[in-house]
């Protein structure tokens, strides 16, 4: 465990193991849970299909397409535990695929309603 304060910068580093120089490492989505079993009922998102949900979640320049950096503010779920568990999914693109996920950054997607 990593203990931070309430509102205190938490800074995260991801690095892609490899051999392969032509790898690209894209953060695709990072959900926070007050358990560290159950990520899917009871979660908070801090980026969901490459767009940022968190307003203090920052990205940082990184020295290599194979490392992604970014920040957000530590939190605790309201009447819950007071640790937070993090779940991030990273998706592994060749670098230079522009038609790879890892290209095409934020998805919106809009759902319509049928009649």
């Amino acid at each position: 465990p990593y203990h931070v304060d309430v509102n205190q910068d938490l800074f995260l580093e991801a690095y892609l193991h490899s051999s392969d120089p032509d790898l690209v490492l894209f953060l695709d989505t990072c959900v926070a849970s007050p358990t560290p079993h159950n990520v899917s009922t009871v979660t908070y998102d801090i980026i969901r299909n490459g767009c940022a949900q968190d307003p203090t979640y920052t990205t940082y320049d990184s020295p290599s397409s194979y490392i992604v950096r970014f920040k957000f503010n530590a939190f605790r779920f309201v009447r819950k535990s007071p640790s937070v568990y993090l779940k991030c999914e990273f998706v592994v693109c060749r670098t230079y695929d522009y038609h790879s996920r890892c290209y095409q950054g934020c998805i919106t997607t809009s759902r319509s309603q049928s009649s």
